[in-house]
């Protein structure tokens, strides 16, 4: 396998461990919902931190979809985190 081919299939499998990391936050957005509230400010800064990597991603001349994909469900799990942390 040609190292090209290498560092695309390691850019797709880092993008799946992002996307399952930011998923990860479900079990704390139960746990806030049925009243045991996280700490806010870790998935506040994740949120505002992927934001950023998104922006960037699809901002640079050659677009980086990968980068883009693997950080917008922080976003949006980000978000609902701290927002059901309150």
């Amino acid at each position: 396998m040609n190292q090209e081919k290498m560092i695309k299939y390691l850019s797709w499998v880092a993008t799946t461990m992002s996307v399952m990391m930011y998923v990860s936050y479900i079990p704390q957005i139960a746990d806030n919902m049925s009243g045991i509230k996280g700490n806010p400010i870790q998935p506040l800064v994740a949120a505002i931190n992927c934001t950023l990597w998104v922006v960037y991603g699809l901002c640079k001349k050659q677009r980086d979809y990968a980068l883009a994909t693997a950080n917008f469900p922080g976003i949006v799990f980000g978000l609902i985190t701290f927002i059901t942390a309150l």
